[in-house]
């Protein structure tokens, strides 16, 4: 009899967790010639995924790091899996403001167009500061690809339709900005939920000032996903998240398919400024619609990157 509990129990517990994992596929068929793509942190994790499924459909892509070796790694095995040659790399480091601009002016000089920025490298909830000294999650996180985005924002208007999809997390709803501390940095979880919620912000602002301009902005939530950003934590930690990831979370590949939507999709397209999750448009809390709080942030941030 306890066998057959056992049993049951098991079965049970499987089919759970292939609940909790189901996804869906990015289905879209459209390819992607003559188009560039840019993918900040495109060496590892989704980014990754995210660039062998451009590539595969005929995209240019570039992969933007701060360790060259893994990107060079990166690259061959992205060539080797789209079996495309149009694949490339560039140095970023979105902790260094400095490191940002000198970026986009090298990108600017190099290339004539850019179709698709995916604004993907992220920082997990670490207690850390960068080179400007902002608080690591809300520096990368957030005021890195600020910077990016507004710096590469004229290009992306040349060659439009163009799109801008910045990866977020469904964290988001356990924190409110708070704008007297904008470089909240006390607890690792609420500093990530914050930065979280500035992306989602972020991207209706943009897709507000760039409405009718021929640029299209997407928040998305690739879901919880099997990625390394447990490398930034200690040797016990990883092996008990690992743990966790193997029963909970989806391969980078699975977490890809709503980025890769978003990037081609025609119905995406009606829905700038939308949050989507599982290749769809999802909902957010009230308080993260708000366009009021959207539009205090960007003006915050340009102040702070210096753009004001």
């Amino acid at each position: 009899m306890y066998l057959f509990y056992t049993v049951i129990a098991s079965l049970s517990f499987f089919l759970l967790l292939r609940w909790v994992k189901r996804r869906r596929y990015c289905t879209e068929l459209k390819r992607l010639d003559g188009k560039t793509a840019l993918i900040t942190g495109g060496n590892s994790g989704t980014g990754k995924e995210t660039a062998v499924a451009l590539a595969a459909r005929g995209a240019r892509v570039i992969i933007a790091c701060r360790d060259h070796e893994k990107a060079a790694r990166a690259v061959r095995e992205i060539k080797l899996r789209s079996r495309s040659f149009n694949v490339f790399h560039m140095e970023l480091d979105l902790a260094s403001l400095h490191s940002v601009r000198e970026f986009c002016k090298k990108f600017l000089q190099q290339e004539k167009s850019l179709h698709i920025l995916v604004n993907n490298a992220g920082m997990p909830g670490v207690l850390d500061w960068t080179n400007d000294g902002f608080s690591m999650c809300f520096g990368v996180n957030h005021l890195g690809h600020f910077l990016l985005t507004n710096l590469l924002l004229p290009r992306l208007k040349e060659c439009a339709p163009s799109r801008v999809i910045t990866l977020t997390c469904s964290c988001y709803k356990y924190q409110k900005l708070d704008f007297q501390d904008l470089n909240y940095n006390l607890l690792p979880f609420f500093t990530y939920c914050r930065s979280k919620l500035a992306n989602i912000y972020f991207s209706q602002e943009l897709a507000r000032i760039t409405e009718g301009k021929g640029v299209t902005s997407y928040a998305v939530h690739p879901g919880f996903v099997q990625s390394r950003w447990t490398c930034h934590y200690s040797f016990l930690f990883r092996i008990l998240m690992q743990v966790v990831m193997w029963m909970f979370s989806v391969p980078c590949e699975i977490g890809a398919q709503t980025v890769v939507y978003c990037a081609v999709s025609n119905e995406a397209a009606k829905h700038s400024g939308g949050y989507f999750a599982d290749c769809q448009p999802a909902a957010l809390r009230p308080f993260a619609r708000d366009a009021g709080v959207a539009k205090k942030l960007w003006e915050a941030s340009e102040r702070l990157v210096k753009l004001a």
